[in-house]
């Protein structure tokens, strides 16, 4: 093979693996938000399709023109580590009353290519009214006119709908306020990440069925296919996977020959760094491009309090919670000016509380009881003589 051979070889693997690794960090990439990423994704298309279905079990559709691309990713179990997002300044997790008017403006939005927010709301109002276990919508209050404009910012930012005259969040103070939004309807039924449609599910546990995978009474080969499946979902969606935390058929494929050459192609083929240890598997992206939230990183007061906490995990082994909430208070002593919303009593146990959950989302800490334990890979980061943190990569 001539030397230009290998480099278009070698360039379209590149692509391929930088285009995977995007997909896992935006499953909906849009032409009109990042053109390049789209542009990529469109002209490798086949073989992503190919290697997502393969390796996890999971689709990827992509529209050219319509202008999207949707990877459908299923999780092995649910999980709510990874909510949706307040778009608002606070950045604060979805609550059950902002997922519930999510699903009715998507279910209203369906009905018409343009609306107008108060026509949705009162939609939303006769919609919540005939579904007996869903609280009424009244758009006179104002934290409920809060949730509901949360709800539709989201939907915009993943392009469901575009305010093409006025602006969404004038409907927090004023309830006739007017704007106009178009409606992609194709792009509102794909944000729905479930094997099942909604329509033909017979419960809410219907909606994650893959049939696949056999059911009760699979085949070998189907339980061969959902311990692969499973297994690399877990390695690409979970900053660490410990061995003790695997079910029996994913650890017995894990220690397979085979299960192994598949693991390290995966890895290989989408550009990742794969570190295989005793205790377990990590995945290292080393331009960050799947990552949807980092670690060590001052984005947030809990996540700072976390990095200086890891160091007594790993240093004086299992710790109280109790113990963990007086670090937390010293810190708020030391430095009075800094984390001010927890500035106030109690503040000490809730930043401690907030620092490990951190810990507990970066697989780095876990706790029993009444005690939090330093894991395995908490050893990644260390105090160097007093000053300066590390991390090994």
């Amino acid at each position: 093979m001539s030397s230009l051979a290998n480099q278009l070889v070698r360039a379209e693997k590149e692509e391929i693996a930088r285009a995977i690794r995007t997909l896992l960090g935006r499953p909906l990439v849009s032409q009109h938000d990042d053109p390049a990423a789209f542009d990529l994704i469109r002209k490798r298309r086949q073989p992503l399709t190919q290697w997502f279905d393969y390796f996890c079990g999971w689709r990827l559709v992509v529209e050219p023109r319509q202008g999207y691309a949707r990877l459908v990713k299923v999780r092995t179990e649910p999980g709510a580590t990874r909510p949706a997002r307040r778009r608002r300044t606070t950045r604060a997790p979805f609550d059950r009353r902002r997922y519930t008017l999510l699903c009715l403006c998507a279910a209203e939005l369906l009905t018409s290519p343009v609306t107008t927010i108060g026509m949705l709301a009162q939609r939303v109002v006769q919609a919540a009214a005939v579904e007996e276990e869903v609280p009424g919508f009244d758009p006179v209050r104002a934290d409920e006119r809060a949730a509901f404009v949360d709800a539709l910012k989201l939907l915009e930012h993943h392009g469901a709908i575009t305010a093409m005259d006025g602006a969404t969040d004038s409907y927090l103070d004023d309830e006739d306020a007017k704007v106009l939004y178009r409606v992609d309807t194709t792009r509102v039924i794909r944000l729905l990440a479930a094997p099942v449609p909604p329509s033909r599910a017979a419960d809410p546990q219907g909606l994650t069925t893959e049939t696949r995978y056999g059911g009760e009474e699979p085949t070998e080969t189907q339980r061969n296919l959902w311990a692969r499946h499973s297994l690399i979902r877990r390695l690409l969606d979970e900053p660490v996977v410990y061995r003790d935390e695997l079910t029996p058929a994913q650890s017995a494929y894990a220690a397979s020959l085979t299960g192994r050459q598949i693991i390290r192609r995966a890895a290989e083929e989408a550009g990742f760094v794969l570190e295989e240890r005793a205790e377990g598997f990590l995945l290292i992206d080393t331009d960050a491009t799947a990552t949807d939230t980092k670690f060590p990183d001052d984005g947030s007061h809990a996540k700072v309090a976390a990095l200086l906490m890891l160091d007594l995990l790993v240093s004086s082994g299992p710790v109280s919670a109790a113990r963990l909430d007086r670090e937390a208070a010293g810190l708020l002593r030391r430095f009075p000016q800094w984390a001010k919303a927890y500035q106030s009593d109690g503040g000490g146990s809730r930043l401690a509380s907030d620092a490990f959950e951190v810990l507990a989302l970066f697989g780095l800490a876990r706790r029993t009881g009444d005690q939090i334990t330093a894991l395995p890979a908490a050893a990644r980061y260390r105090v160097d003589r007093g000053t300066a943190v590390q991390e090994e990569s």
